[in-house]
């Protein structure tokens, strides 16, 4: 059984890679990541090593303005989503967010605060702290 969190710190972009390995490897067969951090933290960087690590060969950018980009990753489909401009949860359920979050693909969500009563019951929370120029904490968390 994997651990219920894990905490990771990184001194250069050079480590993101591993580091998205390892949220892979405790992660398990979790599909849905919660990314909290705040606005410069590096989510969408992350989220780019993190859909490479999937198999990911699209460029992966951040959805700011469609909500929700779609990526084919290998094997799976990985939907990347920035609820930063969402005025109020109504838009996620317009959007028909369920099909998204219920189709066992991966679901990478920026902004998941915009979203609260919506939220899947289970889930794994990234939260990435910026500690200096280049250098980041990482959480890892298992909900």
């Amino acid at each position: 059984m994997n651990p219920q969190a894990i905490n990771l710190s990184i001194s250069s972009l050079s480590d993101l890679s591993a580091t998205a390995q390892a949220l892979l490897n405790f992660a398990g067969s979790q599909r849905i990541f919660l990314f909290y951090g705040d606005m410069g933290a590096g989510k969408t960087t992350f989220i780019k090593a993190l859909c490479a690590a999937l198999g990911v060969v699209d460029d992966v950018t951040s959805p700011t303005f469609s909500i929700v980009n779609e990526y084919a990753g290998t094997g799976t489909k990985v939907y990347h989503f920035d609820f930063y401009r969402l005025k109020n949860q109504e838009e996620a359920l317009d959007m028909g967010y369920e099909e998204y979050f219920y189709s066992n693909n991966y679901c990478l969500i920026e902004w998941p605060e915009k979203i609260p009563d919506l939220l899947p019951p289970h889930y794994v929370r990234v939260t990435i702290e910026v500690t200096g120029q280049q250098t980041r904490h990482f959480g890892f968390e298992s909900i």
